[in-house]
């Protein structure tokens, strides 16, 4: 039994077209955002209330051969875990740093689906990328 499991699934939208980059030591990774969508209906209105939820992927080695293909609209299916990091940010009367912390998803498995048809799908979430 493990200690400790960080590990998740996310199913979704891609929001931007996959871009790949490389790392100072000229590893390369493959970089794009996916779009989850939950919903509940409100209790008082009685109204179906929507949220999506912008995901940053970040893929290295295998994964990022998978990933660098994906366009904006596909449906895919990841598998990793979630990552934080740290950095100073200017604060908003600029003369002290602030630290800020961002998430994101680093991607173990990265999978291309069929687009869901019919009533399974409202349709891919609209906006812009995170």
């Amino acid at each position: 039994m493990a200690l400790y499991k960080n590990e998740l699934q996310l199913k979704g939208f891609v929001g931007q077209d996959a871009e790949t980059k490389s790392t100072a030591t000229d590893n390369m990774f493959t970089v794009f955002s996916l779009a989850t969508k939950s919903s509940y209906k409100d209790k008082q209105s009685g109204e179906w209330v929507s949220h999506t939820d912008w995901h940053r992927i970040v893929c290295f080695g295998k994964s990022a051969e998978f990933a660098k293909p994906l366009k904006k609209g596909d449906y895919a299916e990841i598998k990793g875990e979630l990552r934080s990091s740290e950095y100073d940010a200017e604060s908003g009367d600029g003369s002290k740093n602030a630290k800020r912390r961002t998430w994101e998803v680093r991607a173990s498995h990265v999978r291309k689906l069929e687009r869901p048809t019919g009533d399974r799908v409202d349709s891919a979430p609209k906006g812009d990328a995170a």
